[in-house]
This record gives C-alpha cells, structure tokens and sequence, in this order.
C-alpha cells in the first residue's frame, strides 16, 4: 500500500525498537535484489508472482521500486501532501534492477540521515518519519517473500518481525480498510505465535468467542494475513474457512 486514508485507528508500539527497523530494511532490500537477479536468469521477467496474482516478476520488481522511490521523496521534501509527486516512467525489463537498486539505496540513506520524530506527509494517523521507516522495513519484508516464492527459496522470518507486522497488520491496515468498524458479521480470530510466546486477535469483542485460534510462527502469522500463504500452513483450531472470511474481510489497495 503506497497511498489510501486510514481515518481512525490506535497504534500500540511495535515490539521493535526504531533503531531496528532500518537494518531489516536493509537485510530485505539485499535478499529481495539478489533473489530477483537469480530469478530473472532462472525463469525470466515474465515469471508469475504467486502472492501477487496478475503480477510477473517485472511488475514485482517495479512495484518495489517505485514504492521506495515514493516515500524518499516524501522524507527528503516533507512535503505536506503527494498531490506534486512526479511518478518515474516505467523502465524497461532489462533496466529494472538497475533501477531498483538505485532506489533501494536512496530510501536507506534518506532514512538514516532523518529523525524519526519529524513530521512528514503519510496516509496514517502517525504523521512521521518513525511510520515511513517501519512501513518500509515490513513491506520489503513480504515482497521479499514473494521474490523468493518465485525463486522457490522462500527463506523464515525473524521472530521479531513477524510479530511487528502482524501488529502493523491489526493496528494500521485493519482500521484503514474498515474505517467505521468491524461489520455485524465479524468474528474473532486469534492468533497464536509460538516462537515469540504471544497472542494477538483480529476483531476482539465483536462476538462473545473467536471463531478460530490460528497457531504459526509469528513469520507465518504474517503472511497468512497478508494472504501469502494459505491458513494449512498453521494449526486451525476451530472454522478455518470462517477464520480465512475474517481475514478476507480485510481488503487492502
């Protein structure tokens, strides 16, 4: 999600300190640039993305991109809305990972010369460079993933990651795709991560009990929610077609 309106929301502290999230930018951005140049020479740009459908390994790549090359602009202007953003023209295929490269190091250097604290322009409630910094971090995060499903080497993520993410998931882009609410016919659903001993719930309160608790890494918690997997990867206790129309409920630009 580049751009979009969350209109309420309360955001709890991730599990992560600040000072962490750039260094997972980094990790991601290497892995994601070496596993796309590897995927190119084995399948080609026209490879399709199984966690973007639609997509092929050059929308992918381009997507990324173009997203990193959105928000250093936002950091390095602190303009106060996108409307004088010039979008890149489209690169051919064989210029794309010259160009995601060039990107991937202009967002790492914008963020690690700017204070987290500062205002700048995002579609959330926090309104800072903390929120770009974070966001970046957890989206390069799953195309990552979807890169390396491609290649077929998808790799776990950190305990510590998965867990921010599922709670960015739940505190950010669950109020944004629902601005008034959950709906009369929300559900519960837990969510169990075993490696990092926690439980986290989508929709709490809307009805007495859960419908389902679903028991993973915190890593797979993740990509479940963000639909990158499919909900046999962890332990379904409970209606696990009812638990995945919860999530669904959930639909994101």
């Amino acid at each position: 999600m580049r751009r979009g309106v969350v209109r309420r929301g309360v955001v709890r502290r991730g599990v992560m300190e600040l000072d962490e999230y750039l260094p997972v930018l980094e990790k991601a951005n290497a892995r994601f640039a070496g596993a796309a140049a590897e995927a190119v020479l084995e399948h080609g740009w026209a490879a399709p993305v199984p966690g973007c459908p639609g997509w092929r390994l050059a929308d992918l790549v381009w997507h990324l991109s173009e997203v990193q090359h959105f928000w250093s602009w936002v950091v390095k202007t602190r303009a106060p809305d996108p409307s004088t953003y010039v979008e890149p023209p489209r690169h051919p295929d064989d210029e794309l990972l010259g160009f995601l490269a060039a990107q991937n190091a202009e967002l790492e250097l914008v963020l690690a010369g700017a204070d987290p604290a500062e205002r700048v322009w995002t579609w959330a409630p926090q309104q800072d460079v903390a929120f770009v910094l974070r966001r970046q971090a957890l989206e390069a995060t799953i195309h990552t993933v979807d890169v390396e499903q491609v290649l077929g080497d998808v790799r776990p993520i950190p305990t510590a990651v998965g867990l921010d993410g599922l709670d960015e998931w739940l505190d950010v882009m669950v109020p944004g795709a629902l601005p008034d609410g959950p709906p009369e016919n929300a559900h519960p659903v837990v969510f169990h991560a075993v490696d990092a001993d926690a439980e986290r719930t989508l929709f709490p309160g809307s009805k007495p009990f859960p419908i389902a608790a679903l028991t993973g890494t915190a890593g797979d918690l993740l990509l479940a929610v963000w639909r990158r997997v499919p909900l046999e990867v962890l332990t379904v206790d409970g209606d696990g077609l009812q638990a995945a129309a919860m999530i669904d409920l959930v639909r994101l630009e």
